[in-house]
């Protein structure tokens, strides 16, 4: 066991300051170490799609204090609609029973709403760097030298890379992403746009085979909508991943001659100023670490947004790795213990999409009528079924 003053010794530096990196701060603080935080946007990110607090996640946050805070922002969103080809009306349901998740329990937030309840906690206790990222990493004996794209240089004790799925401290340690990603065959395209609909805190999913769009109102009739166009697509588009210009091109092919109101989204999507445009895939590395460089969340594990729990993943893996830290004298057991604790619910996570995780998005005829089938079916179930996958890790207490 280290002690407070070993831990106070012991400089971290952790890249992104979005959900795993500031939480990371957090108990790292807590336990006693210096800790540095620093990213490439030039404050936290606000904004964004809608995302899932659930299971072993929440008491992360209920051990952080934050969890009343995430209670008054939840998104309580009445209806889930899925709309045919026409638009006509498949099936209505409460959301709850589409995800597995528990009513009363788990947690939809903002994004950015989520963020700013984690910076709130840690931005007056750590150090944060905003608007820099990391250029070089030389690790040696006594720590890790690194350079800062600003041009500045320092020495940590351990590196965390919590940066994101297309991690540049993942590219710089092991190079391309290419070889720990896993394509799961989508494209999608989020956004937000006027609520020309009058739709109330609630969401609409049009679907035909191997195509997706999707209508969310988190608010009332006078707020904007998410939009989100999700679609199949064999062979990733990399082509496009970095040309928006492209990525609009690519979608509105992808929904020309749709049904419904597709056309009138594809054109807000054209006027969007926020557009998001990623495929759909897994970050899936054989070691979480190399050296005294460890990654957290979806630096690590993304688990992609079929499984509805990236957010889960980056609050549950840094709570993981900061007590792992914080129980072990040198980060060569710290890094051992953290991946030996959380990687079987990481798997079970990322397995989701596999055992029909992608269920919403059909890609033929025959598998979206099986589907619609299936959530007939739902509105007749009096109570909505857990995933067991959520809760699979039963989270220890803090370290001492």
């Amino acid at each position: 066991m280290t002690s407070q003053s070993d831990a106070a010794r012991r400089k971290v530096l952790i890249t992104g300051a979005s959900l795993a990196g500031p939480t990371l701060a957090y108990w790292l603080h807590r336990y006693g170490f210096a800790v540095t935080v620093v990213e490439k946007a030039h404050a936290p990110r606000g904004g964004g799609y809608p995302i899932d607090v659930r299971g072993t996640a929440i008491e992360v946050v209920r051990r952080m204090g934050i969890l009343p805070a995430l209670q008054v922002a939840h998104i309580d969103t009445g209806r889930f609609t899925f709309l045919d080809a026409d638009g006509g009306e498949v099936a209505a349901l409460h959301p709850y029973a589409v995800a597995g998740s528990i009513a009363g329990q788990d947690l939809e937030v903002g994004r950015g709403d989520l963020t700013a309840a984690l910076y709130e906690t840690v931005r007056d206790d750590v150090e944060f760097v905003f608007d820099d990222s990391i250029d070089t990493l030389d690790q040696h004996e006594r720590g890790v030298d690194v350079t800062f794209r600003s041009g500045g240089q320092r020495t940590f004790d351990v590196v965390v890379g919590a940066d994101g799925m297309h991690s540049g401290t993942r590219k710089v340690l092991f190079g391309p992403e290419e070889q720990f990603h896993r394509y799961l065959g989508y494209g999608f395209a989020v956004f937000t746009m006027p609520n020309t609909l009058g739709l109330s805190r609630e969401l609409l999913m049009w679907n035909t085979p191997g195509r997706a769009a999707a209508l969310y109102a988190t608010g009332d009739a006078d707020d904007d909508l998410h939009a989100f166009l999700n679609f199949y697509q064999p062979e990733q588009p990399l082509h496009v991943l970095r040309d928006p210009d492209a990525q609009r091109d690519l979608v509105a092919r992808t929904y020309a001659g749709a049904g419904w109101e597709v056309a009138s989204i594809v054109e807000a999507m054209h006027q969007a100023d926020d557009l998001f445009f990623d495929t759909a895939g897994q970050i899936r590395m054989p070691s979480w670490s190399s050296g005294r460089v460890a990654f957290v969340g979806d630096a690590a594990y993304a688990p992609s947004f079929l499984t509805g729990q990236g957010s889960s993943l980056a609050l549950v893996g840094a709570y993981m790795l900061a007590r792992s830290l914080a129980t072990h004298g040198n980060h060569v057991d710290a890094f051992a213990a953290y991946e030996r604790d959380t990687r079987e619910f990481v798997t079970m996570n990322q397995a989701l999409v596999d055992k029909g995780g992608a269920r919403l998005f059909p890609t033929t005829a025959e598998a979206l009528e099986q589907r619609n089938a299936t959530l007939r079916d739902l509105v007749a179930m009096p109570a909505t079924t857990p995933q067991p996958a959520h809760s699979a890790l039963v989270l220890p207490a803090p370290a001492p």
